[in-house]
């Protein structure tokens, strides 16, 4: 597989255009091979017209998987309309989605969010590209100004997309998108470890291990309901999964194994040891003031470097 992102945009790509019709005999999938999946809390204000849509879209042929947390009629609401509600206690975004995402045995898993911000009519673009190739399609909500987004939520979300670009070496325009596409051997393949920043974790471990990503853009609307997630509270712990994320995957999937950076560099290794704990402690202060002033370089591929510092 390649490693790429490709946009229907404007057909730029990290090294291919955008996908095109594709030869391959695999099989083309139907919504009868989809399940819709999301995690839920308190949305029903919203719930109903979403799982409305997704029969309309899908022709009551894709499988619709709630994970919910909820104490008003969200879960209700979801099992009248027809979909598997699996009930458990609040415990973050990333727990309800993961669980949401690991749940289905369909060949193609969808995430959307249950308060009416995402298209679903254009589930079968989705489809068409993971048809043509892709194994994750993911929505750029960006592209099109992403409007009804609240001001400073817009600001946070192309500051994302600026990081990750930036620590990938790769232009990505939205990286905390709630609707994506995946085949599901890539859910099931990889350990997904973050909650809040899970969203950019969906798309930079997969990204950093050569699946084929292509960015849908797509419109967004003004939500129905109350946002439950604080925003400097929660861009802080995205930012946090970013950098831990690709750091993660650099030195476990790019770079030589610990051993062998410790065999050829035994002080380097040891500080991007260190490092990486400081960026991933919950308990930020034990142990990083011994890292003073550290300052870590490695390869991004080709020519890029990143410089990170730690005080």
């Amino acid at each position: 597989m390649s490693n790429t992102v490709s946009s229907v945009l404007d057909g730029s790509t990290l090294g291919l255009d955008s996908l095109e019709e594709s030869d391959d005999p695999s099989p083309r999938y139907t919504f009868e091979d989809v399940s819709v999946v999301m995690g839920t809390y308190n949305e029903e204000a919203a719930i109903e017209t979403v799982l409305s849509d997704i029969e309309t879209v899908t022709d009551g042929q894709a499988e619709v998987v709630c994970v919910d947390g909820s104490s008003d009629r969200t879960p209700k609401i979801a099992r009248d309309r027809g979909a598997r509600v699996i009930e458990q206690e609040p415990q973050g975004y990333g727990v309800a989605v993961r669980e949401a995402l690991l749940t289905p045995t369909r060949p193609v898993v969808v995430t959307t969010d249950c308060d009416d911000t995402y298209p679903i009519e254009q589930l079968p673009d989705f489809l068409t590209a993971i048809n043509n190739g892709a194994d994750i399609v993911s929505g750029d909500r960006l592209s099109h100004g992403a409007d009804a987004m609240p001001r400073v939520n817009r600001l946070g979300n192309r500051l994302f997309a600026l990081l990750a670009s930036t620590l990938l070496g790769r232009r990505v325009h939205d990286t905390t998108t709630g609707m994506r596409a995946y085949r599901r051997e890539v859910i099931e393949t990889i350990d997904w470890t973050e909650n809040t920043g899970l969203s950019a974790e969906l798309l930079i471990r997969p990204l950093m291990r050569e699946y084929t990503v292509h960015e849908q853009p797509i419109e967004y609307r003004e939500r129905a309901g109350k946002t439950t997630l604080a925003p400097l509270r929660g861009g802080a712990a995205i930012t946090k999964s970013i950098l831990k994320v690709c750091l993660e995957e650099r030195l476990h999937h790019r770079l030589p194994s610990s051993r062998d950076w410790s065999h050829e560099n035994p002080t380097t290794g040891f500080h991007l040891k260190r490092l990486l704990a400081c960026l991933v402690s919950r308990r930020r202060r034990v142990n990083c003031h011994r890292v003073s002033a550290y300052r870590a370089r490695f390869s991004l591929g080709s020519s890029r470097t990143i410089h990170l510092s730690v005080w």
